[in-house]
Protein backbone atom coordinates (compact mmCIF):
# COMPACT_ATOMS: atom_id res chain seq x y z
CA UNK A 1 0.00 0.00 0.00
CA UNK A 2 1.71 3.14 -1.07
CA UNK A 3 0.75 6.59 0.58
CA UNK A 4 -2.25 7.32 -1.88
CA UNK A 5 -4.13 4.09 -0.89
CA UNK A 6 -3.58 0.78 -2.01
CA UNK A 7 -2.92 -0.37 -5.94
CA UNK A 8 -5.16 -2.56 -7.96
CA UNK A 9 -3.19 -5.62 -8.69
CA UNK A 10 -2.71 -5.64 -12.91
CA UNK A 11 -3.17 -9.13 -12.61
CA UNK A 12 -6.77 -8.11 -11.71
CA UNK A 13 -6.90 -5.41 -13.47
CA UNK A 14 -8.99 -7.48 -16.76
CA UNK A 15 -10.71 -10.32 -14.41
CA UNK A 16 -14.49 -9.32 -13.08
CA UNK A 17 -17.06 -11.42 -11.26
CA UNK A 18 -19.68 -13.00 -12.97
CA UNK A 19 -23.00 -10.69 -13.52
CA UNK A 20 -20.64 -8.31 -13.57
CA UNK A 21 -18.83 -7.64 -16.57
CA UNK A 22 -19.54 -6.18 -19.74
CA UNK A 23 -20.34 -7.85 -23.13
CA UNK A 24 -18.04 -7.99 -25.73
CA UNK A 25 -19.80 -6.29 -28.86
CA UNK A 26 -17.57 -3.70 -30.22
CA UNK A 27 -15.33 -3.77 -33.17
CA UNK A 28 -12.85 -0.78 -34.41
CA UNK A 29 -15.24 0.86 -36.90
CA UNK A 30 -17.76 1.22 -33.77
CA UNK A 31 -14.51 2.47 -32.11
CA UNK A 32 -13.91 5.45 -34.72
CA UNK A 33 -17.50 6.54 -34.64
CA UNK A 34 -17.67 6.63 -30.95
CA UNK A 35 -14.42 8.99 -31.23
CA UNK A 36 -15.61 10.96 -33.64
CA UNK A 37 -19.37 10.69 -32.87
CA UNK A 38 -18.02 12.26 -29.04
CA UNK A 39 -14.94 14.78 -30.58
CA UNK A 40 -16.74 16.26 -33.38
CA UNK A 41 -19.93 18.32 -31.68
CA UNK A 42 -21.22 20.90 -30.03
CA UNK A 43 -17.42 21.86 -30.03
CA UNK A 44 -17.49 22.68 -33.48
CA UNK A 45 -21.47 23.55 -33.76
CA UNK A 46 -21.95 25.50 -30.52
CA UNK A 47 -18.30 26.46 -29.22
CA UNK A 48 -16.72 28.19 -32.24
CA UNK A 49 -18.77 31.20 -31.21
CA UNK A 50 -17.54 31.06 -27.90
CA UNK A 51 -13.85 30.86 -28.76
CA UNK A 52 -14.38 33.73 -31.36
CA UNK A 53 -15.19 35.96 -28.37
CA UNK A 54 -12.64 35.32 -26.41
CA UNK A 55 -9.69 35.23 -28.80
CA UNK A 56 -10.94 36.66 -32.45
CA UNK A 57 -9.75 35.42 -35.63
CA UNK A 58 -6.61 33.96 -33.45
CA UNK A 59 -9.67 30.58 -32.00
CA UNK A 60 -8.35 28.64 -34.94
CA UNK A 61 -4.95 28.96 -33.28
CA UNK A 62 -6.86 28.42 -30.24
CA UNK A 63 -8.38 24.95 -32.21
CA UNK A 64 -4.41 24.11 -33.27
CA UNK A 65 -3.32 24.15 -29.11
CA UNK A 66 -5.80 22.38 -28.22
CA UNK A 67 -5.56 19.53 -30.84
CA UNK A 68 -1.82 19.39 -30.10
CA UNK A 69 -2.32 18.96 -26.18
CA UNK A 70 -4.79 16.39 -26.97
CA UNK A 71 -2.50 14.39 -29.52
CA UNK A 72 -0.17 14.05 -27.16
CA UNK A 73 -3.01 12.58 -24.31
CA UNK A 74 -4.28 10.53 -27.14
CA UNK A 75 -1.06 8.62 -27.65
CA UNK A 76 -1.03 8.03 -23.67
CA UNK A 77 -4.45 6.21 -23.59
CA UNK A 78 -3.50 4.70 -26.57
CA UNK A 79 -0.63 2.66 -24.55
CA UNK A 80 -2.94 2.65 -21.23
CA UNK A 81 -5.98 1.45 -22.85
CA UNK A 82 -4.39 -1.90 -24.68
CA UNK A 83 -1.89 -2.39 -21.84
CA UNK A 84 -4.98 -2.52 -19.60
CA UNK A 85 -8.20 -3.29 -21.90
CA UNK A 86 -11.32 -2.88 -19.56
CA UNK A 87 -13.73 -0.08 -18.26
CA UNK A 88 -12.32 2.66 -16.79
CA UNK A 89 -10.30 4.86 -18.78
CA UNK A 90 -7.76 7.18 -16.55
CA UNK A 91 -9.75 6.06 -13.26
CA UNK A 92 -8.26 2.39 -13.99
CA UNK A 93 -5.19 3.83 -14.82
CA UNK A 94 -4.86 5.61 -12.00
CA UNK A 95 -5.88 2.87 -9.45
CA UNK A 96 -3.12 0.42 -10.85
CA UNK A 97 -0.37 2.75 -11.16
CA UNK A 98 -1.08 6.08 -8.27
CA UNK A 99 -3.40 4.57 -5.66
CA UNK A 100 -6.31 4.28 -4.83
CA UNK A 101 -7.49 7.90 -3.08
CA UNK A 102 -5.39 9.65 -6.49
CA UNK A 103 -7.70 6.99 -8.52
CA UNK A 104 -11.32 8.39 -6.78
CA UNK A 105 -9.98 11.50 -7.30
CA UNK A 106 -9.79 11.09 -10.71
CA UNK A 107 -12.80 9.38 -11.28
CA UNK A 108 -15.05 11.52 -9.56
CA UNK A 109 -13.36 14.15 -11.73
CA UNK A 110 -14.24 11.83 -14.84
CA UNK A 111 -18.11 11.82 -13.54
CA UNK A 112 -17.78 15.90 -13.76
CA UNK A 113 -16.68 15.82 -17.42
CA UNK A 114 -18.91 12.99 -18.97
CA UNK A 115 -21.92 13.86 -17.49
CA UNK A 116 -21.47 17.90 -17.95
CA UNK A 117 -19.81 17.08 -21.20
CA UNK A 118 -23.66 15.68 -21.63
CA UNK A 119 -25.30 18.47 -20.72
CA UNK A 120 -23.21 21.10 -22.47
CA UNK A 121 -24.35 18.82 -25.74
CA UNK A 122 -27.69 18.79 -24.65
CA UNK A 123 -28.11 22.46 -23.88
CA UNK A 124 -26.11 23.47 -27.25
CA UNK A 125 -28.75 21.06 -29.38
CA UNK A 126 -31.51 22.68 -27.66
CA UNK A 127 -30.20 26.48 -29.54
CA UNK A 128 -30.50 24.49 -32.59
CA UNK A 129 -34.07 23.06 -32.32
CA UNK A 130 -35.09 26.94 -31.38
CA UNK A 131 -33.29 28.34 -33.85
CA UNK A 132 -34.50 25.72 -36.73
CA UNK A 133 -37.92 25.75 -35.28
CA UNK A 134 -37.71 29.45 -35.32
CA UNK A 135 -36.94 30.00 -38.96
CA UNK A 136 -39.79 27.35 -39.87
CA UNK A 137 -42.34 30.00 -38.26
CA UNK A 138 -42.78 28.33 -35.16
CA UNK A 139 -41.67 30.44 -31.72
CA UNK A 140 -41.71 28.57 -28.26
CA UNK A 141 -42.64 29.77 -24.82
CA UNK A 142 -39.54 31.23 -23.45
CA UNK A 143 -40.24 29.84 -20.03
CA UNK A 144 -39.51 26.17 -21.42
CA UNK A 145 -36.59 26.99 -23.82
CA UNK A 146 -34.03 28.10 -20.98
CA UNK A 147 -33.32 28.01 -17.69
CA UNK A 148 -33.12 30.30 -14.84
CA UNK A 149 -30.53 32.89 -16.09
CA UNK A 150 -32.17 33.37 -19.19
CA UNK A 151 -35.18 34.08 -17.85
CA UNK A 152 -37.42 30.93 -18.23
CA UNK A 153 -37.89 28.23 -15.98
CA UNK A 154 -36.18 25.49 -17.62
CA UNK A 155 -34.26 24.27 -21.03
CA UNK A 156 -37.16 21.30 -22.01
CA UNK A 157 -35.60 20.76 -25.23
CA UNK A 158 -32.37 19.74 -23.68
CA UNK A 159 -33.96 17.72 -20.95
CA UNK A 160 -36.13 15.54 -23.06
CA UNK A 161 -32.95 14.49 -25.40
CA UNK A 162 -30.74 13.71 -22.58
CA UNK A 163 -33.32 11.42 -21.34
CA UNK A 164 -33.92 9.72 -24.86
CA UNK A 165 -30.62 8.81 -25.23
CA UNK A 166 -30.31 7.53 -21.76
CA UNK A 167 -32.83 5.49 -23.19
CA UNK A 168 -31.22 4.09 -26.12
CA UNK A 169 -28.23 3.17 -23.96
CA UNK A 170 -30.11 0.91 -21.49
CA UNK A 171 -31.72 -1.16 -24.84
CA UNK A 172 -28.08 -2.30 -25.49
CA UNK A 173 -24.64 -1.32 -26.01
CA UNK A 174 -24.15 -2.39 -30.01
CA UNK A 175 -27.52 -1.40 -30.79
CA UNK A 176 -26.41 2.40 -29.70
CA UNK A 177 -23.16 2.63 -31.39
CA UNK A 178 -24.45 1.06 -34.41
CA UNK A 179 -26.92 3.67 -34.58
CA UNK A 180 -23.92 6.51 -33.64
CA UNK A 181 -22.30 5.28 -37.23
CA UNK A 182 -25.11 6.73 -39.12
CA UNK A 183 -25.94 10.15 -36.82
CA UNK A 184 -21.75 10.08 -37.47
CA UNK A 185 -21.73 10.18 -40.81
CA UNK A 186 -24.91 12.91 -41.24
CA UNK A 187 -22.69 14.92 -39.15
CA UNK A 188 -19.28 14.80 -41.04
CA UNK A 189 -21.42 15.29 -44.06
CA UNK A 190 -23.22 18.76 -43.04
CA UNK A 191 -20.11 19.77 -41.52
CA UNK A 192 -18.22 19.20 -45.15
CA UNK A 193 -21.22 21.09 -47.00
CA UNK A 194 -20.63 23.74 -44.59
CA UNK A 195 -17.29 24.21 -45.51
CA UNK A 196 -17.76 23.84 -48.98
CA UNK A 197 -20.37 26.77 -48.97
CA UNK A 198 -18.37 28.96 -46.53
CA UNK A 199 -14.68 28.75 -48.03
CA UNK A 200 -15.45 30.43 -51.31
CA UNK A 201 -16.27 33.37 -48.87
CA UNK A 202 -13.34 33.67 -46.71
CA UNK A 203 -12.44 37.33 -46.50
CA UNK A 204 -8.85 38.39 -45.41
CA UNK A 205 -10.56 41.52 -44.26
CA UNK A 206 -12.50 39.74 -41.24
CA UNK A 207 -8.71 38.15 -40.49
CA UNK A 208 -7.64 41.37 -39.27
CA UNK A 209 -6.85 41.81 -36.66
CA UNK A 210 -5.61 38.36 -36.01
CA UNK A 211 -5.38 38.40 -32.93
CA UNK A 212 -7.15 41.22 -30.99
CA UNK A 213 -6.74 39.96 -27.06
CA UNK A 214 -3.49 38.99 -27.38
CA UNK A 215 -2.23 35.24 -25.99
CA UNK A 216 -2.08 34.93 -22.93
CA UNK A 217 -5.40 34.54 -20.81
CA UNK A 218 -6.34 37.70 -18.75
CA UNK A 219 -9.35 39.26 -17.61
CA UNK A 220 -10.37 42.06 -19.90
CA UNK A 221 -14.12 43.93 -19.85
CA UNK A 222 -14.97 41.52 -16.82
CA UNK A 223 -14.52 38.69 -19.54
CA UNK A 224 -11.57 36.26 -19.83
CA UNK A 225 -9.75 36.95 -23.39
CA UNK A 226 -6.71 35.52 -24.97
CA UNK A 227 -5.69 32.82 -27.33
CA UNK A 228 -5.15 30.52 -24.32
CA UNK A 229 -8.47 31.10 -22.78
CA UNK A 230 -10.34 30.28 -25.98
CA UNK A 231 -7.67 27.29 -26.57
CA UNK A 232 -8.95 26.06 -22.64
CA UNK A 233 -12.79 26.02 -23.83
CA UNK A 234 -12.74 25.02 -27.44
CA UNK A 235 -10.46 21.89 -25.63
CA UNK A 236 -13.89 20.67 -25.25
CA UNK A 237 -14.21 20.19 -28.79
CA UNK A 238 -11.32 17.54 -28.99
CA UNK A 239 -11.47 15.50 -26.38
CA UNK A 240 -14.07 12.16 -26.97
CA UNK A 241 -11.72 9.73 -27.56
CA UNK A 242 -11.05 9.26 -24.21
CA UNK A 243 -14.16 7.58 -24.51
CA UNK A 244 -12.85 4.85 -26.73
CA UNK A 245 -9.99 4.12 -23.74
CA UNK A 246 -13.46 3.54 -21.60
CA UNK A 247 -14.96 1.46 -23.56
CA UNK A 248 -11.92 -1.16 -23.27
CA UNK A 249 -13.82 -3.98 -21.77
CA UNK A 250 -16.44 -4.32 -24.68
CA UNK A 251 -13.77 -4.02 -27.92
CA UNK A 252 -13.53 -7.63 -29.31
CA UNK A 253 -10.07 -7.00 -30.47
CA UNK A 254 -8.58 -4.78 -27.92
CA UNK A 255 -5.29 -4.52 -28.87
CA UNK A 256 -5.84 -3.40 -32.63
CA UNK A 257 -9.31 -2.03 -32.19
CA UNK A 258 -8.22 0.63 -29.22
CA UNK A 259 -5.26 1.87 -31.15
CA UNK A 260 -7.27 2.47 -34.72
CA UNK A 261 -10.31 3.88 -32.89
CA UNK A 262 -7.93 6.28 -30.45
CA UNK A 263 -5.65 7.85 -33.08
CA UNK A 264 -8.01 7.02 -36.29
CA UNK A 265 -10.88 9.15 -34.48
CA UNK A 266 -8.55 12.12 -33.42
CA UNK A 267 -6.57 12.37 -36.90
CA UNK A 268 -9.88 12.83 -38.81
CA UNK A 269 -10.97 15.22 -36.19
CA UNK A 270 -8.30 17.26 -36.19
CA UNK A 271 -8.43 18.03 -40.22
CA UNK A 272 -12.30 18.57 -39.89
CA UNK A 273 -11.93 20.72 -36.98
CA UNK A 274 -9.21 23.72 -39.12
CA UNK A 275 -11.08 23.48 -42.33
CA UNK A 276 -14.08 24.25 -40.54
CA UNK A 277 -12.91 26.91 -38.12
CA UNK A 278 -10.84 28.82 -41.14
CA UNK A 279 -14.24 28.52 -43.25
CA UNK A 280 -16.49 30.01 -39.79
CA UNK A 281 -14.41 32.83 -38.96
CA UNK A 282 -13.09 33.74 -42.73
CA UNK A 283 -16.06 33.98 -44.16
CA UNK A 284 -17.99 36.29 -41.35
CA UNK A 285 -16.63 38.60 -39.09
CA UNK A 286 -15.72 37.43 -35.66
CA UNK A 287 -17.87 39.57 -33.76
CA UNK A 288 -21.03 38.76 -35.31
CA UNK A 289 -19.83 34.93 -34.82
CA UNK A 290 -19.36 34.95 -31.33
CA UNK A 291 -22.67 36.32 -30.54
CA UNK A 292 -24.75 33.60 -31.70
CA UNK A 293 -25.38 30.35 -30.15
CA UNK A 294 -25.33 28.30 -33.30
CA UNK A 295 -22.52 30.12 -35.35
CA UNK A 296 -22.70 27.57 -38.76
CA UNK A 297 -26.39 27.74 -38.92
CA UNK A 298 -26.24 32.28 -38.52
CA UNK A 299 -22.80 32.39 -40.97
CA UNK A 300 -24.70 30.75 -43.70
CA UNK A 301 -27.46 32.31 -43.02
CA UNK A 302 -25.19 35.79 -42.85
CA UNK A 303 -23.60 34.71 -46.49
CA UNK A 304 -27.16 33.95 -48.04
CA UNK A 305 -27.88 30.44 -47.73
CA UNK A 306 -30.69 30.17 -46.07
CA UNK A 307 -31.99 26.99 -47.41
CA UNK A 308 -28.45 25.47 -46.13
CA UNK A 309 -28.12 26.81 -42.59
CA UNK A 310 -31.57 25.18 -42.29
CA UNK A 311 -30.04 21.86 -43.63
CA UNK A 312 -26.96 22.13 -41.73
CA UNK A 313 -29.32 23.08 -38.34
CA UNK A 314 -31.24 20.01 -39.02
CA UNK A 315 -28.34 17.75 -39.18
CA UNK A 316 -26.94 19.50 -35.98
CA UNK A 317 -30.20 18.40 -34.55
CA UNK A 318 -30.19 14.94 -35.79
CA UNK A 319 -26.37 13.73 -35.03
CA UNK A 320 -25.50 16.67 -32.11
CA UNK A 321 -27.60 13.68 -29.93
CA UNK A 322 -24.59 11.41 -30.86
CA UNK A 323 -21.80 12.84 -28.55
CA UNK A 324 -24.25 12.65 -25.85
CA UNK A 325 -24.52 9.18 -26.61
CA UNK A 326 -21.48 8.42 -26.58
CA UNK A 327 -20.41 10.96 -23.52
CA UNK A 328 -22.94 9.48 -21.66
CA UNK A 329 -21.76 5.96 -22.27
CA UNK A 330 -18.31 6.93 -20.80
CA UNK A 331 -19.37 8.44 -17.91
CA UNK A 332 -21.87 5.66 -16.93
CA UNK A 333 -18.88 3.18 -17.74
CA UNK A 334 -17.11 5.32 -15.17
CA UNK A 335 -19.54 4.53 -12.52
CA UNK A 336 -20.18 0.98 -13.53
CA UNK A 337 -16.35 0.70 -12.56
CA UNK A 338 -16.49 2.32 -9.26
CA UNK A 339 -19.29 0.46 -7.87
CA UNK A 340 -17.79 -2.54 -9.46
CA UNK A 341 -14.77 -1.76 -7.06
CA UNK A 342 -17.13 -1.15 -3.65
CA UNK A 343 -16.24 2.60 -4.09
CA UNK A 344 -19.54 3.39 -4.56
CA UNK A 345 -22.61 1.36 -3.62
CA UNK A 346 -22.35 -2.19 -5.49
CA UNK A 347 -25.89 -2.28 -6.59
CA UNK A 348 -25.24 -0.06 -8.92
CA UNK A 349 -23.02 -2.02 -10.91
CA UNK A 350 -25.28 -4.99 -11.41
CA UNK A 351 -25.40 -5.65 -15.43
CA UNK A 352 -28.51 -6.49 -17.32
CA UNK A 353 -28.54 -10.23 -18.49
CA UNK A 354 -30.90 -9.99 -21.67
CA UNK A 355 -28.50 -6.28 -22.93
CA UNK A 356 -24.64 -6.81 -21.13
CA UNK A 357 -25.12 -2.94 -20.38
CA UNK A 358 -25.23 -0.95 -16.54
CA UNK A 359 -28.78 -0.50 -16.44
CA UNK A 360 -29.38 0.97 -13.16
CA UNK A 361 -26.34 3.43 -13.57
CA UNK A 362 -27.13 4.22 -16.98
CA UNK A 363 -30.93 5.30 -16.03
CA UNK A 364 -29.14 7.94 -12.85
CA UNK A 365 -26.99 9.40 -15.42
CA UNK A 366 -29.80 10.31 -17.63
CA UNK A 367 -31.57 12.14 -15.14
CA UNK A 368 -28.81 13.81 -13.77
CA UNK A 369 -27.38 14.87 -16.91
CA UNK A 370 -31.24 16.15 -17.84
CA UNK A 371 -31.27 18.39 -14.42
CA UNK A 372 -28.19 20.18 -15.51
CA UNK A 373 -29.15 20.89 -18.84
CA UNK A 374 -32.22 21.99 -18.18
CA UNK A 375 -31.03 25.18 -15.82
CA UNK A 376 -27.58 25.86 -16.55
CA UNK A 377 -25.57 28.16 -19.07
CA UNK A 378 -23.53 26.16 -21.91
CA UNK A 379 -20.17 28.11 -21.46
CA UNK A 380 -20.00 27.47 -17.50
CA UNK A 381 -21.15 23.85 -17.97
CA UNK A 382 -18.30 23.19 -20.93
CA UNK A 383 -15.50 25.12 -18.53
CA UNK A 384 -16.06 22.56 -15.49
CA UNK A 385 -16.44 19.99 -17.97
CA UNK A 386 -12.49 20.64 -18.94
CA UNK A 387 -11.47 20.74 -15.83
CA UNK A 388 -12.31 17.07 -15.39
CA UNK A 389 -11.04 16.18 -18.31
CA UNK A 390 -7.92 17.87 -18.18
CA UNK A 391 -6.98 15.96 -15.07
CA UNK A 392 -7.94 12.94 -16.47
CA UNK A 393 -5.81 13.28 -19.37
CA UNK A 394 -2.97 14.41 -16.77
CA UNK A 395 -3.24 11.13 -14.89
CA UNK A 396 -3.23 9.05 -17.95
CA UNK A 397 0.44 10.59 -19.07
CA UNK A 398 1.83 10.24 -15.68
CA UNK A 399 0.44 7.15 -14.85
CA UNK A 400 2.10 5.83 -18.79
CA UNK A 401 5.32 7.54 -17.74
CA UNK A 402 5.43 5.59 -14.88
CA UNK A 403 4.92 2.54 -15.77
CA UNK A 404 7.61 3.33 -18.72
CA UNK A 405 10.57 3.41 -15.43
CA UNK A 406 8.55 0.32 -12.99
CA UNK A 407 7.32 -2.22 -15.54
CA UNK A 408 9.43 -2.08 -18.81
CA UNK A 409 8.84 -5.50 -18.49
CA UNK A 410 5.22 -5.34 -19.29
CA UNK A 411 3.72 -6.42 -22.84
CA UNK A 412 3.06 -2.90 -25.01
CA UNK A 413 0.82 -3.94 -27.93
CA UNK A 414 0.74 0.00 -29.09
CA UNK A 415 4.09 2.16 -27.85
CA UNK A 416 4.09 5.93 -27.36
CA UNK A 417 6.78 7.43 -29.33
CA UNK A 418 9.13 8.95 -27.09
CA UNK A 419 7.08 8.35 -23.88
CA UNK A 420 8.28 10.87 -21.75
CA UNK A 421 8.58 13.74 -24.17
CA UNK A 422 5.25 13.28 -25.22
CA UNK A 423 4.04 12.82 -21.77
CA UNK A 424 5.68 15.91 -20.26
CA UNK A 425 3.85 17.85 -23.14
CA UNK A 426 0.82 16.37 -22.34
CA UNK A 427 0.94 17.12 -18.77
CA UNK A 428 2.27 20.69 -18.93
CA UNK A 429 0.11 21.56 -21.77
CA UNK A 430 -3.12 19.89 -19.69
CA UNK A 431 -1.45 22.08 -16.36
CA UNK A 432 -1.60 25.21 -18.68
CA UNK A 433 -5.05 25.18 -19.94
CA UNK A 434 -6.17 24.01 -16.49
CA UNK A 435 -5.08 27.46 -15.27
CA UNK A 436 -6.28 29.54 -18.18
CA UNK A 437 -10.13 28.56 -17.00
CA UNK A 438 -11.57 31.13 -15.25
CA UNK A 439 -10.89 31.16 -11.37
CA UNK A 440 -14.68 30.35 -10.53
CA UNK A 441 -14.88 27.41 -12.50
CA UNK A 442 -11.56 26.35 -10.91
CA UNK A 443 -12.95 27.28 -7.51
CA UNK A 444 -16.36 24.92 -8.87
CA UNK A 445 -14.26 22.52 -9.67
CA UNK A 446 -12.08 22.11 -6.76
CA UNK A 447 -15.11 22.43 -4.40
CA UNK A 448 -16.54 19.06 -6.61
CA UNK A 449 -13.39 17.02 -5.77
CA UNK A 450 -13.80 18.39 -1.79
CA UNK A 451 -16.99 16.75 -1.78
CA UNK A 452 -16.23 13.66 -3.50
CA UNK A 453 -13.10 13.21 -1.04
CA UNK A 454 -15.83 13.47 2.15
CA UNK A 455 -17.84 10.88 -0.07
CA UNK A 456 -14.63 8.62 -0.26
CA UNK A 457 -13.98 8.56 2.96
CA UNK A 458 -17.01 8.44 4.62
CA UNK A 459 -17.96 5.91 2.26
CA UNK A 460 -15.88 3.98 -0.33
CA UNK A 461 -12.50 4.15 1.37
CA UNK A 462 -14.25 1.55 4.08
CA UNK A 463 -16.04 -0.35 1.65
CA UNK A 464 -13.40 -0.96 -1.04
CA UNK A 465 -12.46 -4.23 -2.39
CA UNK A 466 -9.16 -3.42 -2.90
CA UNK A 467 -8.59 -2.38 1.06
CA UNK A 468 -10.81 -5.43 1.71
CA UNK A 469 -8.06 -8.16 -0.15
CA UNK A 470 -5.46 -5.87 1.30
CA UNK A 471 -5.84 -5.65 4.56
CA UNK A 472 -9.35 -8.32 5.36
CA UNK A 473 -8.75 -7.68 9.16
CA UNK A 474 -8.84 -3.82 9.36
CA UNK A 475 -11.87 -3.90 8.18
Amino acid sequence: MGFWGPRKPFESVTVHEEGRRLAKTLSWPHLIALGVGAIVGTGIYTLTGVGADRAGPAVILAFAIAGAVCACAALAYAEMATLMPTAGGAYTYSYAVLGETLAWVVGWSLILEYSLACSTVAVGWGAYLVGWLHSAGITLPPEIIGGPHAGGFVNLPAVLVALTVAGALIVGTRESATFNIVLVIIKLTALAAFAAIALPAFDSANMTPFMPYGFLSHVEGGETRGVMAAAAIVFFAFYGFDAVATSAEEAKNPGRDLTIGIIGSMAVCTLIYMAVAVSAVGAVNHVAVAQSSEPLAFILRTLGHPAMAWVVALAALIALPSVILVMMYGQSRIFFVMARDGLLPRWLSAVSPRTGTPVRITAITGVFVAAVAGFFRLDEIAELANAGTLLAFIATAGSMMLLRRSRPDLKRVFSCPKPMLVGALAIAGCLYLLFSLPSLTIGRFLLWNVIGLAIYFAYGRLRSRTQVAAAPEAI
